[in-house]
């Protein structure tokens, strides 16, 4: 190759992406090639000479970065009927147990009553929901972020285990499963990508995804995608009233259930299936990372009801972690957005479980050094030191973590890991606290680190989930000085739209109709549910559960800001409302009430760009919607955790302490002080039968 200095191999990649870009759409979305076959792949070989030499310059709209036509407007959003969930994972027996006693204990169910669960095989692939209306598919949407997911309805319609219409169905019937690649098609789809210069995917679930979520269903139809059905969401008429016949109908309705699925009366028997599972594993052709266990009897399912993001009635069992030997070359400290100073191995490439892994995650400095955060001995003491040979390990899309070294091969002169104690970005000391296991930097937002992360958190998918602002957008931005602060985003179409001397348009790798697109997504984005933005906020120790319990409690963010502020005041009956909160510990609470403190101003900028969607009761029209409600004493009808479930359900706001803001007693057998409290604060005290009477479930 010609040698080339950086603005020649810059200038020649951008030519390249525009002529592979251009060729791509003529051929995945047009049908109407412009090149041959060789034309092109001659391209696409230049592309990656130039890129193996100025790694550097790789664009974000790189041809390597890419199979296919990149889809133009991006996929349409579907709102979910019933949210889609993820499950709560078990690792070992243990958990298995304790997920059983767990439920027993929700139910108040004896260790004699009986109880069964199904067991299948947890299949490693892509999430995917299909509407029937009337027997007919009319749409299929992608899990995205469980309420919201993408539109992939033609790509779906090409999947042969897919029906298109049923007969016998309920008149509305969401089925829900799982779209995966078989080993033996996902070997072809990598020779045949490999042979025409196009990316090969790490494994069988991103070749899924990749393949579903392409712009032209042709592209779709000729990969061999197939599904599984295992759940189902919104249906008119239930199924059946147990989880084995519910999914019984499903196969006579004509969809591919797997066939492991069994039921099991004992625990024994679970584990047992996992083992059988586990033996079959290297056998069936995909991949699977565990098996999912469920309630069999659906009712029961509707008493215990659902976590924040996962049901109480289902668990997954990960199979072990899949582990391999390599060497680890050195390590290096990243900054995250709340100053954590978090030490990330880099290490000799190697492939873990059919992935290729260069990095891999060390915890902290007690970690590296070889004991835990009370100061006991980890690995027999063994610490950590580059150079040495350590065993990496990883399950699913679990980060990768560093289990053991090898002391036999550690060179002879190696010398133990000294953790920085000032932060490697900006200087500052970074201290650690009493009873914390992590150092932090003190710079706080003069740290560039925690600035840029957390700009990237305030855009995530779970934050504000602005459509073209990713990563990698976000530090090329705040480098360029264009974004600061969350409000900065904003303001971006006013400082470098149309008609401003700096333009976005003008842009390397950007043009008037991206420019635009991201004006518009961001402007969507004005209107913004207050749990999301409570989360957006990046404050320490509030994360999307805690966010969505806060906006619940508060309901509206003039009311949720006011209590911030009036609850900097020690002991003030603001500050008494938010520990009373159910879930709210004295930890979360300071740190909200510093944030608060610390960034008023930057906080109420924020705010006065934006429209805030006020938390609505899930049921508004129950007696208790909108009530705070306390439980006390002994509940003899259900356990307290049932108690609690049922009354948020029904929109009640459950708090663990007694104050002005309760309405309601709940009092049992043993009540003590709550009870004393709520009578000289004249709330009204009921008992368990006049609560169920209330809320209709006597």
């Amino acid at each position: 190759m010609t040698e080339l200095d950086d603005d020649q191999a810059r200038a020649e990649l951008a030519q390249l992406a525009a002529m592979i870009a251009r060729a791509d759409r003529a051929y995945h979305a047009d049908d109407a090639p412009i090149m041959s076959d060789a034309e092109y792949d001659a391209l696409r070989r230049r592309n990656a000479q130039i890129e193996a030499l100025f790694p550097k310059l790789i664009r974000d709209d790189s041809p390597s970065l890419r199979i296919g036509a990149a889809p133009s407007e991006g996929f349409g959003k579907i709102q979910h009927a019933r949210r889609m969930l993820s499950l709560a994972n078990a690792f070992n027996a243990q958990d298995v147990e304790d997920f059983v006693a767990g439920i027993r204990r929700f139910l108040g169910l004896t260790e004699a009553a009986a109880m069964s669960f199904t067991v299948e095989p947890k299949i490693d692939g892509l999430s995917l929901s299909l509407r029937y209306e009337n027997g007919a598919l009319v749409h299929a949407a992608t899990r995205g972020d469980g309420e919201t997911g993408e539109d992939v309805t033609a790509n779906a319609r090409t999947i042969s285990d897919i029906p298109q219409h049923l007969t016998d169905a309920p008149d509305i019937l969401e089925v829900r499963g799982e779209v995966y690649m078989s080993h033996a098609d996902f070997a072809e789809l990598n020779t045949r990508q490999a042979a025409i210069g196009g990316k090969t995917f790490a494994n069988p679930r991103n070749a899924a995804a990749g393949s579903l979520r392409q712009l032209d269903p042709a592209i779709t139809r000729a990969r061999p995608l197939r599904f599984f059905a295992y759940a189902w969401g919104q249906v008119s008429q239930p199924l059946a009233s147990t989880q084995r016949d519910a999914i019984k109908r499903l196969s006579d309705l004509g969809f591919v259930t797997n066939p492991l699925f069994s039921l099991c009366t004992t625990l024994d028997q679970m584990l047992g299936k996992y083992d059988e599972i586990a033996q079959l594993r290297a056998k069936l052709g995909y991949d699977i990372d565990g098996v999912v266990y469920k309630l069999d009897d659906l009712s029961l399912q509707d008493r215990l009801g659902l976590r924040s993001t996962t049901p109480r009635w289902a668990i997954a069992h990960k199979f072990p972690a899949e582990l391999a030997w390599t060497e680890l070359l050195g390590i290096d400290i990243q900054v995250g957005r709340t100053g954590a100073l978090s030490p990330v191995a880099r290490l000799k490439p190697v492939t873990v479980g059919g992935v290729v892994v260069s990095n891999a995650t060390l915890h902290n400095e007690d970690y590296i050094a070889g004991r835990d955060s009370r100061g006991q001995p980890i690995r027999d003491g063994r610490d950590i030191r580059p150079g040495d040979w350590v065993e990496v390990y990883r399950a699913g899309d679990v980060i990768p973590k560093i289990r053991d070294v090898d002391l036999m091969r550690r060179p002879e002169h190696s010398a133990a890991y000294t953790f920085p104690e000032t932060c490697p970005e900006c200087g500052s000391p970074a201290i650690r606290e009493p009873g914390d296991s992590v150092r932090r930097c003190s710079g706080g937002l003069i740290c560039p680190a925690q600035a840029v992360e957390r700009l990237k958190h305030f855009v995530s998918r779970a934050a504000f989930d602005i459509e073209g602002l990713g990563a990698k957008q976000v530090e090329a931005f705040w480098r360029d000085g264009w974004i600061k602060t969350p409000q900065d985003i904003f303001a971006l179409k006013d400082r470098f739209g149309p008609g401003q001397p700096r333009q976005l348009k003008n842009r390397e790798g950007w043009g008037e109709k991206s420019a635009q697109n991201l004006f518009d997504a961001i402007d969507d984005k004005r209107r913004i549910p207050l749990a999301r933005l409570i989360f957006a906020l990046g404050i320490r120790h509030v994360g999307e559960t805690s966010a969505g319990m806060l906006a619940a409690h508060y309901g509206t963010w003039q009311d949720f800001r006011d209590a911030m502020r009036a609850a900097s005041v020690a002991d003030s009956s603001a500050h008494a409302d938010l520990i009373s909160i159910d879930g709210v510990g004295p930890v979360m609470a300071n740190s909200l009430l510093t944030s608060f403190q610390a960034e008023a101003e930057e906080i109420d900028a924020l705010a006065a760009c934006l429209e805030v969607i006020p938390a609505q009761a899930r049921a508004s029209d129950s007696p208790v919607a909108g009530k705070t409600v306390v439980f006390t004493g002994t509940l003899e009808r259900m356990t307290r955790a049932e108690a609690k479930a049922r009354a948020e359900a029904l929109g009640a706001k459950v708090a663990g302490s007694v104050s002005a803001k309760t309405d309601i007693l709940v009092a049992g057998p043993g009540a003590g002080s709550k009870a004393r409290k709520a009578a000289e604060l004249g709330i009204e005290v009921i008992d368990e039968d006049s609560w169920l009477a209330l809320i209709g479930a006597a």
